[in-house]
């Protein structure tokens, strides 16, 4: 029968078996369907002089996928559950595996991002998360996956209660590659120590081969089993010409490897010994970078354990436990005391205790009655409840939440981009020092082959764009945790760059610098009867407004409520009714005189909000209000200003309230009366000015002005509503949250500096070593691994 070779792994079989297919006009013959998947990528990428190149060599056949079924991804059903509709297109999320470098990340977003249909391609290199926008009529979810298993790596939906599992896995391949490394490098140590020990004592030709087979024995296990992830992405780095630290560090031990081989045969000295230790400490470093990326996500992990995988739903008379994706809205659910509230409600029951520090970090139970809202991520506490579902668990706020943590980190600083593009070329450089160094030994200083050649091994070994490419991301993620902490969320990482550049700061006074509830501080009684003030508790009765609320709580204990059965609502302005024949009006002056109230001449204006009170003409009381200021609100102002950031009140009140919280807290630049274009208009003048602005608000009112500024901050007493305006969200609503967005934004801003530094300095001092001859292999391997060691290390130091 007659044999012929496979078009891309040029193995030879029998034509029969092989797979007949017509490519660009020519017939091609394919040993699997894996081969002709990537034969047809390379040519689609424009890589196929990659052929050429390769000559006769022979490679591995690539795995055939065929009995991976993914067409059940492409169902609408799935993309509604798992997908989010963005106008025309879709988002959907998946983990990666196999991904252990920034090349892997620029490799995988460079080749998906080609393929038509995919709009664009975010991996975060911390979690290997891969946040994918494409149209849907275009290309499908299972032809994305086939995409990125035909470069070499794996790909699942992503699900963040099931990330542990795969960070788990991740580790445990680590850890058995590691272990058999490191086996294999303490009995090679006992192997280089007779081969030194007889290299000045006197060493039969005879015991030295031996010596170098079992060098050879030992060394090759850790060469092609622990080293079988350097290989992989070096061979991914060779065929997609985009130069990597696995194909430095293959480069080098292979060289190391195969000149060993040729010395053993020409006894001349070997360098096993190192060979298996470059790899087992590169191999260590890099277990030890996994440990300390996993320490640095663990507190943003923690929110995943809000959310349950299943609910109590009613189904019939009976209560069925389902998963919290299949739970639609109209359900009824049942959570029982020590459990959390899986998706957002309303309450059924008569009454419910729950613990919802773990959205507005407020530590005091929340007491709920019938038809209150019941959010998920809450902990149930005295007793069991039914509740019946209005959102989805998409739309709940916990997933909101969790959703708002793990995309954080898909916008890159700018500063990342930048180090990004170094390490992109970083490789390829070095390659190229590596070559000019051992061309200078061996041709121009004329020192032995086998010593230039470890001069060159060393240079490649040493350099370390690892470092150079955690810097950001491993800093970004440990400050997204600690103000995570701090009950602080940011939607993406590159806000703690802004923010640490910020030079201005506008804060907005209701709900931000105050509690906004409203208190009645004053009474003046200008002749009010009894009966007045209970038709006045009345009226407030039937008005939501906050002045209402406060005079309701005002009139509690003191008064009983006259029945008013029309109260008209005056917008901005008051509220009037009839009562037994007579008018009542109440609210500001201006109603009060419009109306014909006969106003004092000696009526002082009061430094509160004030609610006046009248029957027909007659002026009957007036009321003085006021919002107390935050307990945290002037400490933290001060310390916003100490970090020389200029700080401006801009409020829709009037002057004389706004002037004194402004003295209150020292700031000495406000604003009142202030409407929301007005405060849209003045962060325009304040761009004008060269300034970077970061505007807080309450989320709502200040919608304009909050997406004019360069960062909006809102507080957390609305979460849904500010998680949708804002940039920045401060969960517990307090004014310290603002001063630790501040704090954290410059510290981490300032730490991934550091990691810059470092990992620049790191190769501008110990390259020039390696090519100058006074760094062996072994040395490099091992300052390689702690240059990033380091960088990680450094990182942590902002949780403290």
């Amino acid at each position: 029968m007659a044999k012929r070779c496979c078009d891309h792994c040029h193995l030879e079989f029998d034509e029969a078996v092989l797979i007949q297919t017509e490519i660009a006009n020519q017939k091609k013959y394919f040993c699997c369907r894996g081969c002709e998947g990537v034969y047809k990528l390379l040519q689609t990428q424009g890589l196929e002089d990659f052929y050429s190149k390769l000559g006769d060599q022979k490679l591995e056949p690539i795995k055939d996928n065929k009995n991976t079924d993914f067409t059940q991804y492409d169902s609408a059903s799935f993309l509604d559950h798992y997908g989010e509709k963005k106008g025309d297109f879709f988002e959907i999320s998946l983990i990666l595996e196999k991904i252990h470098c920034i090349a892997c990340v620029w490799l995988n977003e460079k080749i998906l991002s080609q393929q038509e249909g995919i709009v664009e391609v975010h991996i975060n290199y911390t979690n290997n998360k891969a946040t994918i926008l494409f149209d849907p009529r275009q290309i499908k979810v299972s032809q994305i996956i086939q995409t990125i298993q035909q470069i070499g790596y794996d790909a699942h939906f992503y699900d963040s209660r099931l990330q542990e599992t795969y960070a788990k896995k991740e580790k445990k391949d680590y850890y058995i590659k590691m272990v058999v490394g490191i086996f294999c490098v303490m009995n090679i140590m006992w192997i280089a120590v007779a081969q030194y020990a007889g290299y000045f004592s006197g060493i039969s030709q005879e015991m030295r081969n031996i010596l170098n087979i079992a060098g050879f024995v030992l060394a090759t296990p850790v060469l092609f089993f622990s080293g079988a992830v350097f290989w992989r992405g070096a061979y991914m780095a060779f065929k997609y010409k985009t130069p990597n630290m696995d194909l430095l560090v293959i480069s080098g031990t292979a060289l190391a490897y195969i000149y060993s081989i040729y010395a053993s045969f020409k006894g001349g000295e070997t360098y096993f010994e190192s060979v298996a230790m470059i790899i087992t400490f590169v191999l260590i470093g890099k277990f030890l970078e996994i440990r300390g990326k996993k320490s640095a996500i663990d507190s943003l992990d923690k929110l995943n354990a809000q959310i349950p995988f299943s609910a109590m739903v009613k189904v019939g008379e009976n209560f069925q436990e389902k998963s919290i994706e299949s739970v639609e809205t109209g359900d009824i659910i049942q959570v029982k005391p020590g459990e959390r509230v899986a998706l957002d409600g309303i309450l059924l029951s008569k009454e419910a205790l729950c613990d919802e520090s773990a959205l507005s970090g407020e530590s005091l139970p929340q007491e709920k009655i019938k038809g209150q809202n019941i959010y998920s991520g809450s902990l149930v506490l005295n007793k069991s409840f039914i509740y019946e579902v209005t959102k989805v668990f998409k739309e709940s706020l916990m997933t909101k939440i969790v959703n708002l943590v793990e995309d954080s980190l898909n916008a890159r600083p700018k500063i990342q981009e930048v180090a990004n593009k170094i390490s992109r070329y970083f490789s390829s450089v070095i390659l190229l020092f590596a070559l000019i160094t051992f061309g200078l030994w061996h041709f121009v200083w004329e020192v032995s082959f086998d010593k230039s050649l470890m001069v060159m091994i060393s240079v490649i070994i040493i350099a370390c764009p690892c470092a150079l490419a955690l810097a950001t991301p491993i800093a970004s993620l440990v400050g997204l945790g600690e103000a995570f902490k701090q009950k602080v969320l940011f939607r993406e990482a590159r806000f703690l760059e802004v923010i640490a550049k910020a030079n201005a700061l506008v804060v907005d006074k209701t709900g931000t610098l105050t509690e906004g509830k409203l208190r009645v501080v004053g009474l003046k009684d200008f002749g009010a009867k009894t009966s007045d003030f209970e038709i006045l508790y009345g009226m407030v009765e039937k008005s939501a407004h906050p002045i209402s609320v406060a005079l309701l709580g005002y009139f509690e204990n003191l008064y009983k409520k006259a029945q008013v059965e029309s109260v008209e609502q005056i917008s901005t302005r008051g509220i009037k009714a009839q009562v037994n024949g007579q008018s009542y009006v109440g609210g500001n002056l201006e109603l009060l005189k419009e109306s014909g109230v006969m106003i004092p001449k000696d009526l002082q204006e009061s430094h509160n909000s004030v609610f006046y009170f009248a029957r027909e003409d007659c002026l009957l009381a007036e009321f003085s209000l006021e919002d107390t200021l935050k307990k945290d609100a002037k400490e933290s102002i001060e310390k916003i200003k100490k970090m020389g950031i200029d700080v401006i009140l801009l409020s829709g009140d009037n002057g004389s309230v706004c002037q004194r919280v402004a003295e209150t807290l020292g700031i000495s630049e406000y604003y009142a009366k202030q409407n929301p274009i007005d405060k849209a208009d003045f962060i325009d003048k304040l761009h004008q000015k060269g300034k970077i602005v970061v505007m807080a608000g309450d989320g709502i009112n200040d919608s304009i002005a909050l997406s004019r500024s360069d960062i909006a901050i809102a507080m957390g007493s609305g979460i849904d509503v500010a998680i949708g305006v804002s940039d920045i969200v401060v969960l517990d609503d307090s004014v310290n949250g603002i001063t630790e967005a501040f704090r954290i934004g410059k510290r981490t801003f300032r730490f991934i500096k550091q990691n810059l530094w470092i990992s620049l300095l790191y190769n501008a001092f110990m390259i020039p070593l390696a090519m100058l001859g006074y760094v062996i292999p072994l040395v490099a391997a091992l300052s390689m691994s702690l240059s990033s060691l380091v960088v990680v290390g450094n990182s942590l130091r902002i949780k403290k």
